[in-house]
């Protein structure tokens, strides 16, 4: 069993940075993958980055070059950087833990609960 509590979320502008974090407690932090996934109003929860064991990463289109994802397993934490943010950025962000380096929601078995990310024009 694995717990994750994600924070960091806030309102920022146009243009700003935020950084989530998500810490996690039960099973050896080191030994699954990791991903952060989106949800806005009316909308399906969409992959936004994911990185694996190895240290290898995977973000989507739509955050690439802006977001990176990083951990640090002494700290049990997976971090998002989120640069340059956008109002199409407005979610609920959400970290994930999977036994598989996955984009594939289906494929993360253990979720926290969110945190609001809400970027104003």
């Amino acid at each position: 069993q694995v717990q994750l509590v994600e924070s960091g979320g806030g309102l920022v502008q146009t243009g700003g940075s935020l950084r989530l974090s998500c810490a996690t407690s039960g099973r050896t932090f080191s030994t699954y993958d990791l991903g952060w996934f989106r949800q806005a109003p009316g909308k399906e929860r969409e992959f936004v980055a994911a990185i694996g064991r190895s240290g290898a990463t995977a973000y989507a289109d739509s955050v690439k070059g802006r977001f990176t994802i990083s951990r640090d397993n002494a700290k049990n934490t997976v971090y998002l950087q989120m640069n340059s943010l956008k109002p199409e950025d407005t979610a609920v962000y959400y970290c994930a833990a999977s036994e598989f380096y996955s984009v594939l929601r289906n494929n993360y078995k253990y979720w926290g609960q969110g945190t609001q990310v809400t970027v104003s024009s």
